[in-house]
């Protein structure tokens, strides 16, 4: 197809020890053995794909991570950030118990098996009821506020027993914005204060402390400050009023090897380890802690998964912008990749393309101006039907994404002897109205 041609400014300051940005192009033909067009033929597109060979060595490097520096480390996984059934019974067959945030995940996780008394229930919302089922059947509760101490002391008495709990706490760790919208602050006296209140309430007990200090943490030390803080309110706790503190639990929000947008820092560089979060976290434990030793609590999520998920999508067509770009139109949108608005993702072609690369943009089909998947992105002339492979996407996209304007695709997981599994059906018209009622004056 004939297209006027166009003259382009390139910023050759964009060259790296990789080479001009005219010629460079990062391809993936393949996801573990399986050709990226194989699986578009066979399942379509767009397609999410989870690598079960990546999920099970990110899970051990966190674990031999931690637990070749403390005793007794546990960790939980964080339904939020994908709770694909496959996807946490994988967690869940690796040793990962089920940290969840609301009354649909507690019952997502107990549908696959999981026991009350492995599901930590955190969040700022847990309906009475709820909270009830929780609590009967022994899961940990993590307290958020005081309107939850006087809910449990109400359902304690309506049950007849002193139910263990544990208090989420917030702090200034030297990250910022703080996350202080969730639990009791350290800093001013609020989580002591939260467990007075419980200790002299008679009818629960103490058994953790918990704090989640943000998302996509790039700071190691963060965590030295939060678990610092934590043992020391554990010590004075211990010390006042007797409570034997079982464990911390110092949250989750580990990194993946994702691009934040305005952070021009490889992830490779910026990004911790493992073992970094690991050794900020036991030296302050170790450091910090007078009387027995906690058990140590992780709700790990991103860092586990982030990396492990791909969506394949298909270039549609092209067209020419008003300044000169050319912008793809392609068959995924942000109804699929919300975290597209945080995230620059690495964006890879199917196969090596002639022709020199220039600036583009790549544009999901929805009819909204922000449907936008990459801003600024150098490609070479791409055909419809050219396949992209967009990564790291397994944390949070899955979960947020949403029915609006195209039906959501399917999902399919490759196991370790790269064979395809579809693990979630697309959408249809039929699963989209199946809760839709018409009332009687607007039928006929």
């Amino acid at each position: 197809m004939y297209e006027k041609p166009t003259i382009n400014r390139v910023d050759f300051a964009m060259a790296s020890k990789y080479g001009s940005p005219l010629k460079t192009q990062k391809v993936r033909s393949e996801i573990d053995g399986v050709s990226v067009h194989d699986l578009v033929n066979k399942y379509g597109s767009p397609l999410f794909v989870f690598s079960e060979r990546i999920i099970e060595e990110k899970y051990h490097e966190f674990k031999n991570a931690f637990t070749s520096r403390y005793p007794e480390v546990e960790f939980w996984w964080s339904y939020k950030t994908n709770y694909l059934d496959a996807i946490c019974k994988i967690y869940h067959k690796l040793g990962s118990k089920a940290e969840v945030v609301s009354e649909f995940e507690y019952e997502k996780a107990r549908r696959l098996g999981i026991e009350g008394k492995n599901i930590i229930f955190n969040g700022p919302y847990k309906p009475k009821d709820a909270l009830k089922k929780a609590v009967e059947e022994g899961a940990k509760i993590h307290i958020d506020h005081w309107y939850e101490i006087n809910d449990l002391e109400e359902i304690a008495e309506e049950l007849g027993i002193e139910i263990p709990v544990a208090i989420r706490c917030n702090m200034d760790t030297g990250v910022y914005p703080q996350w202080s919208r969730f639990g009791f602050n350290i800093d001013n006296g609020e989580a002591y204060d939260a467990v007075k209140r419980i200790y002299e309430g008679k009818k629960l007990y103490l058994t953790g402390l918990h704090s989640h200090i943000g998302t996509f943490m790039l700071s190691a030390n963060a965590y030295a400050n939060e678990t610092k803080k934590l043992i020391e309110l554990k010590n004075k706790i211990e010390k006042d009023f007797g409570y034997e503190i079982e464990y911390i639990d110092v949250g989750g929000g580990f990194a993946s090897k994702n691009r934040l947008k305005g952070v021009y820092q490889a992830p490779e560089v910026i990004v911790p380890s493992a073992d970094e979060y690991a050794e900020a976290i036991t030296n302050a434990i170790f450091e910090t802690n007078k009387g027995k030793l906690p058990k140590l609590y992780l709700e790990t999520g991103r860092a586990l998964i982030d990396e492990a998920g791909f969506l394949l999508t298909t270039v549609f067509a092209a067209k020419r912008m008003p300044d000169g770009k050319k912008s793809y139109i392609v068959d995924a949108g942000v109804n699929l990749l919300y975290t597209a608005f945080w995230y620059n993702f690495e964006i890879a072609l199917d196969k090596r393309y002639e022709g020199l690369n220039e600036p583009s943009q790549i544009n999901g089909p929805l009819c909204m101006n922000i449907d936008v998947i990459s801003e600024n992105i150098m490609l070479p002339p791409l055909k419809r039907g050219s396949v992209l492979s967009i990564w790291p996407v397994g944390a949070y996209n899955v979960t947020q994404s949403m029915q609006f304007i195209r039906y959501r695709p399917r999902i399919i997981l490759i196991d370790k002897n790269s064979n395809t599994h579809l693990i979630k059906e697309a959408d249809d018209l039929n699963y989209i109205v199946e809760k839709e009622i018409i009332p009687d004056y607007l039928k006929g």
